[in-house]
């Protein structure tokens, strides 16, 4: 005769809800670390000159040399005009030009200035805007190795009708030692790539229309970017 007190229904094994979570923690894990590589695999560590010209150019500021290489490219021929995106709203053109000195007249005739943006996702709103109002289908975008993966996933995102070349800026550290052994570098990576996930997400949520677009014009921002002339 069975007892009251035993007890028949199957138990599952002791330490399943361990197993489970650190089973769950490494998948997750390698996961990560398999996105990292791949992130780390789209990071040129040279600069290429562009295979080809384009109607603009476009330049998201934050990195050394980002400008300075955006100006040899307009004087090379490789744009029409030249947008400089998140400048800060104390600088003008003239602040500009005394780091540039070799490319006033450029400067003045042919680079336009945006205030209003505040990070890549407010540069693609400002970018798209100033490409629309040019006309311009093809951009050559500007910005450090590392930042390139996310700037394309905003602006492409934003112009998916624009076709977007990409021009890398790779910064002399990044030249002279590998990223690998230096843990201010590491951080920025990892910071970065978190970025780039959160931007992938966002922007494939948004096609799904379950997050906000990008909007055309950031709240107070002026009509049009500053430009050195009236054109």
């Amino acid at each position: 005769m069975t007892s009251p007190t035993d007890d028949r229904s199957p138990k599952l094994p002791r330490g399943w809800l361990r197993a489970a979570m650190v089973s769950t923690i490494a998948f997750a894990f390698v996961g990560a670390a398999a996105g990292f590589i791949a992130f780390l695999s789209q990071l040129r560590g040279a600069e290429i000159a562009p295979d080809r010209k384009a109607d603009g150019i476009v330049v998201l500021t934050g990195g050394s040399s980002r400008v300075s290489d955006a100006m040899e490219l307009l004087a090379a021929g490789y744009g029409k005009r030249l947008l400089i995106s998140g400048v800060h709203p104390g600088n003008d053109v003239a602040d500009i030009s005394r780091t540039l000195p070799d490319n006033h007249k450029l400067l003045n005739c042919c680079v336009d200035l945006d205030r209003s943006a505040i990070n890549t996702r407010s540069n693609a709103a400002e970018t798209r805007r100033w490409a629309r109002e040019r006309g311009f289908k093809s951009l050559i975008v500007v910005t450090s190795n590392y930042h390139m993966p996310r700037a394309i996933v905003e602006l492409s995102h934003a112009m998916p009708d624009v076709t977007l070349i990409p021009f890398a800026v790779v910064g002399d550290k990044w030249r002279d030692e590998p990223w690998w052994t230096s843990g201010a570098t590491l951080r920025l990576l990892l910071s970065e790539y978190a970025k780039y996930v959160a931007a992938e997400v966002r922007v494939r949520l948004a096609a799904a229309g379950l997050a906000p677009e990008v909007a055309d014009q950031p709240i107070g921002a002026p009509r049009r970017p500053a430009t050195a002339q009236a054109n």
